[in-house]
């Protein structure tokens, strides 16, 4: 049986919910050889079809089915409590608003000083998690949420190359995608799906961020819109978008085709929340009119674009920490890696040197 993908009032509950699932999986499909207990392992099976009610309950019965004799099922569950205690300190607010971004955040700050094996089986765990999440959430319509997280690039690995520079728009790219924009021929909700691509392209917020936008977070200030978002780890920040730039557009949809005037802002026409893997399809359509293509052409690499070309015009990395709600400037400093003055003056550098032994 497939349950939505927020099936608990409290994220709390649903990734609990979700973890007890995928622990009975497990153990119904590792190798049972070393099985010494059958009994035990029944009665954890047992107990993992009743309502669990909290993480420590569940470590014991996974500890259990361990003594039992399947010792493989802390290869899964010790990562998995790791970023189950990591998502709630973090005060997640649902199992939508976890991305590939933020499991390579978790990567990198819960495997440091282990070997080279166990960030593999911290990898490992976190794919096979979110894979089992993709088959078995599904909504009352029989759509489902699809994480697809591949973590290839991430770079918690010693020998193994570091992580991949994001795939960005260039500035010529961009304004042949802006003109896409308007071009793409959507079946329906054509207003809603152009608004909502221009509302991430022109402030860099994140898919999910979009996507839990409510009407009321929006307001205006002189010439711009104001656009109080709900980011990662339950934080709030405010972005702003001038007005001139989606005006008339969201005007139109707010008075005439948004569902639920007090609910959100894009929508279904049943006012229910759209997928992460809806929007990326849309993002891949209007790429593909404007003639661009990259490795990675899902609605993300929006938010990559924004911040290069951020970081290009203006050179302050600060700015662009607080414009994509970063919570390290770190994380920022990435973008200063297309910084092709900075290259330059390093080949100068390399000119003159070549120079000087001429004149000598």
């Amino acid at each position: 049986m497939r349950y939505p993908l927020d099936c608990e009032d409290k994220f709390e509950d649903t990734l609990l919910f979700w973890l007890c699932r995928f622990v009975r999986a497990k153990l119904n499909s590792l190798s049972n050889k070393e099985l010494k207990e059958p009994k035990v392992l029944q009665s954890v099976m047992l107990e993992l079809t009743k309502n669990i009610k909290d993480i420590d309950e569940l470590d014991e019965l996974v500890k259990k089915a361990r003594n039992a004799g399947l010792t493989g099922i802390n290869t899964y569950f010790i990562p998995l409590r790791k970023l189950y205690d990591m998502l709630i300190f973090q005060k997640f607010y649902s199992m939508n608003q976890i991305d590939e971004e933020t499991l390579s955040d978790f990567l990198a700050s819960s495997t440091g000083g282990l070997s080279d094996a166990s960030k593999k089986n911290h990898r490992m765990a976190v794919l096979s998690f979110f894979s089992y999440l993709d088959k078995q959430n599904a909504e009352e319509d029989g759509k489902s949420h699809v994480y697809n997280i591949e973590l290839k690039h991430w770079g918690g690995i010693v020998g193994k190359k570091g992580q991949k520079l994001p795939e960005f728009m260039n500035e010529n790219e961009l304004k042949r995608f802006l003109e896409a924009i308007d071009k793409c021929p959507f079946k329906s909700a054509a207003l809603r799906n152009r608004l909502m691509v221009k509302f991430i392209i022109y402030t860099g917020i994140r898919v999910s961020e979009a996507l839990w936008l409510k009407v009321r977070d929006v307001s205006e200030d002189k010439d711009c819109f104001v656009l109080r978002i709900r980011g990662k780890g339950n934080k709030y920040r405010v972005v702003l978008i001038k007005r001139n730039l989606v005006n008339n557009e969201l005007k139109e949809y707010i008075e005439n085709l948004l569902p639920n005037k007090d609910g959100l802002l894009f929508c279904n026409r049943n006012g229910t929340k759209l997928t992460q893997a809806y929007v990326s399809r849309i993002v891949e359509q209007m790429l593909a009119i404007a003639g661009v293509k990259k490795e990675k052409n899902g609605a993300h690499m929006l938010r990559h674009t924004f911040a290069t070309l951020l970081y290009h015009r203006r050179k302050d990395i600060v700015l662009v920490q607080e414009a994509l709600g970063h919570a390290s400037l770190n994380t920022s400093r990435i973008y200063t890696h297309f910084d092709s003055n900075k290259l330059k003056e390093a080949a100068n550098v390399a000119e003159e040197f070549a120079k000087d032994k001429f004149r000598r």
